[in-house]
């Protein structure tokens, strides 16, 4: 064996084992033709496409061409109340799916579409293929969801993961979901590519990112550098380009057509007018003279129940008005209490069977609904709700779910400035900031994903000149 040959096979790159397509949608925009090849030739991947660029389409075009390669099956599993949109969107594009709610397939089209909640009802040997709408779900290695969806695939030929948040400083998302896909196992991710951290070099590490976080505050730009570590492990410093390389060999990933080359004509988002209002409590805790900053999960927790009402009195303030307005919420108090006292205005929450809420999200859809109250991790996922240009929400420490609840509206395809108001109090500043912090964090994080990714695709084109290096005299 050649000692090329030798490097080649230690590199890790995942290699094709898909085929060429024979569909596609003539609808589709060039970059969506572009990504949707690049998945269908590998056959196992992942798009991590932004909201609104179509990767509903990009599946159903996928799932099309390995039924049609395959003569068999495939599921698409998307969140709840998400499906009736899958099989809308095949109507649109040609590629006809069908919607199946409890494992009977005997009636089915090829293309079968059904929620995560469902899976268990289904049997892999009747699908060569599946599709994981939304698969940032299976971000918690922990979770019963991503053991369940990577249990069900291990054994199928052809696997597409979708999503739009994909978000990358969190490895262990790209672990678990190059596990889905039957390359490398999440543990295995961590020791090929990641050490332990001492607590010295932990130390260490705190210290130049508080110091670099005071520059950039001072400096009024981002300028810390990004953090490259999963709890007590941390990627290895000369493993960086190929970690990025590895996952570019099994991935895409694009904010916008540009991010791939293409032009952004029709890919443009509209303005978005943010607002954070900190509201002044009334009183101030028990035992305070006035109000201080909450520290910690439980002084949060009484921050908000202390001033539930005068921030949920606050929000119907702000909808008050005669336009669409979505109302994120995070427990079932701000809820039930947001609905009372909001006009017309409709809750979904967990306790809601399923067909109420797919209803609740039709009815804000078609605009019989003007006034949608909901928490992020019931409806935050997959949903166009690009005729609403209204979104308020209350500060929360997970940046996933901000971020999807605001693209539920603000994505392509928007026509007006979209205005986002973010309620926090006094006691809360702590929580807002940290939201910011991670907002800054992962527009960065996801830059260094989609460079690392475009130097990865040039070396393997050989885009790049290599310098000339002597090769020792040991190797000859």
């Amino acid at each position: 064996m050649e000692y090329a040959e030798f490097l080649h096979q230690k590199a890790q790159l995942c290699g094709d084992q898909g085929f060429a397509p024979t569909f596609m949608p003539d609808a589709m925009f060039p970059f969506q033709k572009a990504l949707t090849e690049w998945s269908v030739t590998r056959g196992r991947g992942a798009l991590f496409a932004d909201c609104g660029l179509g990767k509903t389409v990009m599946q159903l075009a996928w799932a099309a061409n390995v039924c049609d390669h395959t003569k068999g099956r495939v599921l698409i599993l998307t969140p709840l109340a998400v499906g009736p949109q899958t099989v809308g969107e095949g109507d649109k594009f040609g590629v006809p799916c069908t919607q199946v709610r409890d494992g009977d397939i005997s009636k089915a089209g090829p293309i079968v579409v059904s929620n995560y909640e469902k899976l268990h009802t289904f049997d892999p040997a009747d699908f060569a293929g599946i599709v994981c709408d939304e698969s940032s779900i299976l971000k918690h290695f922990t979770g019963a969801t991503q053991k369940a969806v990577t249990r069900f695939s291990c054994k199928l030929p052809y696997r597409l993961l979708c999503t739009a948040t994909a978000a990358p400083n969190d490895y262990i998302e790209l672990g678990t979901s190059s596990e889905a896909l039957g390359e490398l196992p999440y543990s295995e991710m961590l020791t090929r590519f990641f050490r332990q951290r001492d607590q010295k070099g932990q130390l260490q590490e705190a210290k130049q990112q508080a110091f670099a976080e005071k520059a950039s505050k001072h400096y009024g730009r981002l300028s810390f550098r990004v953090s490259q570590t999963i709890g007590e492990w941390r990627l290895k410093h000369h493993a960086v380009r190929d970690f990025w390389r590895w996952v570019a060999s099994w991935a895409r990933a694009c904010r916008t057509p540009s991010d791939l080359g293409f032009a952004d004509d029709g890919f443009l988002l509209p303005a978005l007018e943010e607002h954070d209002h900190i509201i002044v409590p009334e009183t101030p805790p028990d035992g305070f003279l006035f109000t201080v900053a909450a520290f910690g999960l439980a002084e949060e927790r009484k921050e908000r129940k202390r001033t539930l009402q005068q921030r949920c009195k606050f929000a119907a303030e702000l909808v008050d008005h005669s336009e669409p307005a979505v109302v994120w919420c995070h427990s079932n108090a701000e809820g039930d209490l947001l609905e009372s006292i909001i006009p017309g205005a409709r809750q979904v929450a967990g306790r809601t069977p399923d067909d109420d809420k797919e209803a609740a999200y039709r009815d804000f859809a078609d605009g019989s609904l003007r006034v949608l109250v909901i928490k992020p991790k019931i409806g935050a996922w997959g949903l166009n709700w690009q005729h609403c240009a209204h979104v308020v929400t209350f500060a929360s420490h997970s940046y996933e779910q901000y971020y999807q609840s605001v693209r539920r509206c603000w994505r392509f395809g928007q026509k007006s400035t979209v205005r986002l108001d973010v309620i926090a109090t006094e006691g809360e500043k702590r929580v807002l900031d940290n939201m910011r912090r991670k907002e800054e964090k992962a527009r960065a994080m996801f830059s260094e994903l989609v460079k690392h990714m475009h130097i990865a695709q040039a070396v393997k084109r050989n885009d790049i000149n290599h310098k000339t290096i002597e090769v020792p005299k040991w190797i000859r």
